[in-house]
């Protein structure tokens, strides 16, 4: 098996270019529309957990989202959705594309010889237009995988053995067939060898005390790499 760990929201850097365009939205820039709060050090413990393959981008969503298909209506942000066509597609040349190329490429090269597991993390606000978000860690797969869907169970189930109290839900908050980097992956490696999940966790442990949230962090991981028997 092979490991591939991605965090397409990991930071709210923008880039100088663009930086005039986002003075009015620096509240924005700062919270969870800016970027995927805790996301980075979860994939960065994972990268390092088993010494596995780590690609992530700290460019903030805002720019552009690298997690959208093109056809996405919230690909690009208020701040850069005006942009002129050209400016636009400037943009996807500098920042999506090459993104995108660089995993579907380690993709491609692992599956030839081995199942590839891509777990690709994020995180997710504690409230979301006045609906708290009823979850500290979400698993999203589809759930028509039937390879994809036994590992996530084997995962909540390894967590929720760990008694530590989480409420573990699986496609949620957001389906695992959504409009994702995990789900155009599946589609252009039907039939073999790539398994996409989604991993979300609850931006509130982000925000929390730095020791907890590092067990956290270390839970997941080791939580993960035991569910993976299944897969034997």
């Amino acid at each position: 098996m092979k490991l591939v760990i991605s965090c397409e929201h990991g930071g709210n850097a923008v880039p100088e270019p663009y930086r005039p365009l986002f003075a009015p939205y620096a509240p924005l820039l700062a919270g969870h529309r800016g970027y995927d709060i805790g996301a980075l050090a979860v994939a960065r413990d994972f990268a390092a957990a088993f010494d596995a393959d780590c690609l992530y981008s700290t460019t903030t969503r805002l720019v552009v989202d690298l997690n959208r298909s093109l056809r996405h209506p919230r690909l690009f942000s208020p701040a850069t959705r005006r942009l002129p066509r050209a400016s636009r597609h400037e943009l996807l040349r500098r920042h999506y594309v090459p993104y995108r190329r660089a995993l579907g490429a380690r993709v491609e090269a692992a599956r030839r010889s081995e199942l590839v597991v891509h777990v690709s993390c994020h995180s997710f606000t504690p409230v979301l237009d006045g609906e708290v978000r009823e979850a500290d860690i979400g698993l999203l797969f589809d759930p028509r995988h039937e390879v994809e869907a036994r590992l996530c169970a084997a995962w909540r189930s390894r967590l929720l053995e760990r008694g530590c109290g989480l409420r573990v839900r699986r496609n949620y908050p957001y389906r695992g067939v959504a409009d994702a980097f995990t789900t155009e992956l599946r589609r252009r490696f039907a039939g073999g060898r790539y398994l996409g999940i989604q991993l979300e966790v609850n931006q509130k442990h982000a925000q929390g005390a730095e020791d907890a949230w590092r067990g956290l962090r270390r839970l997941l991981a080791e939580t993960f790499g035991r569910a993976c028997a299944v897969l034997n």
